[in-house]
């Protein structure tokens, strides 16, 4: 079974809310309309809810009505809503008037929900940019325990299935945070093998990336990548950690063999962590357009619950696929 199809089937078993801020947005409701059909997800739509149900009936849409849909305007929890935020954020100086304004808004309204146990992850971003969507998060939802970084995964997916597992290989940080510490390289590795084993279903084996290998050069470059490594150990002692590793020694067992005798990782990485942002941008689209690998992300991880966000240009198919993977990421926090 391909791993789309899989993550899918996973969701079904899951049977996760996903709320949906900009239920008003086309390509949005059409996601929404057959993730419903699938049965892929619960859903929960945001937006007026006359002109939601005049726009499914405008595209054809037959199972929207399946959907729970909230008038962020007029909602039953709206005051208790209004009340939670006042405490999350009253050593910000938030009075109540001003959370009046913002649960109002759909994507404060949307982690509002998740924060309460109303949802249980979320996906916007095809109206709305990263800013808008990932601000309401921080402030509310805010990063998982002992995470104080959010990062982004691509699972990338080759042709070549000699590679990772079966062809599968998780990247990061390949979105999100420009130039981490030790202790947040640390954290976006314990992060990324979280989403590995939520997602693609393997145990993670973790290669943090260098430009040495065990030792063979000395820099305060390679001292991060040999710092993070320990830390990550400390911090998620029930996944698999080495480093620092070239990258031909995490993927290719004869030379891992060689540069790293005695490691378990070695030749055999499905998770490659790089030591910077601009390393691990610059791998993931250099495999998806020289390897013509299919990269599916950014998946933002780190976050205390999933909240996932999409490209302004992304396919009604892309926001399935999120969405599914975001029911996956919840399955995953809830275990």
């Amino acid at each position: 079974m391909e791993l789309l199809d899989q993550i899918k089937l996973n969701a079904k078993q899951h049977n996760k809310m996903i709320v949906l801020p900009e239920g008003t947005e086309e390509r949005t409701l059409k996601a929404a309309d057959a993730i419903l059909a699938e049965g892929i997800t619960r859903v929960t739509l945001l937006g007026n809810p006359s002109e939601i149900k005049s726009l499914a009936d405008s595209f054809g849409l037959k199972n929207v009505e399946r959907a729970d849909i909230i008038d962020p305007v007029r909602h039953p929890k709206k005051e208790q809503y209004i009340d939670l935020m006042v405490e999350l954020r009253k050593s910000k100086g938030l009075i109540r008037e001003e959370a009046s304004k913002l649960i109002e808004d759909p994507l404060y309204l949307g982690v509002m929900m998740i924060k309460s146990g109303d949802a249980d992850g979320e996906v916007a971003g095809a109206r709305n940019t990263t800013g808008d969507v990932l601000r309401p998060a921080f402030q509310i939802v805010k990063t998982a325990p002992g995470i104080s970084v959010v990062s982004g995964a691509f699972i990338m997916i080759l042709k070549d299935k000699e590679f990772g597992s079966d062809g599968i290989i998780v990247f990061a940080d390949g979105a999100v945070h420009p130039d981490p510490t030790d202790k947040e390289l640390a954290e976006i590795a314990v992060a990324t093998a979280r989403t590995t084993k939520a997602i693609v279903g393997v145990e993670p084996k973790v290669a943090l990336l260098s430009f040495s290998t065990m030792g063979s050069a000395k820099h305060p470059m390679v001292d991060k990548v040999v710092n993070a490594t320990r830390m990550a150990k400390e911090m998620a002692p029930e996944f698999m950690f080495e480093g620092e590793f070239q990258a031909d020694a995490a993927l290719i067992e004869a030379i891992g063999r060689k540069k790293a005798p005695g490691s378990k990782i070695a030749g055999h990485a499905n998770v490659l962590v790089f030591p910077n942002l601009e390393c691990g941008n610059i791998a993931y689209k250099l495999v998806e357009r020289l390897a013509h690998a299919q990269a599916i992300g950014p998946v933002l991880q780190g976050m205390a619950a999933p909240i996932n966000d999409l490209s302004r240009g992304c396919s009604v198919s892309d926001i399935i696929n999120v969405i599914a993977i975001t029911a996956n990421q919840a399955a995953g926090i809830t275990k």
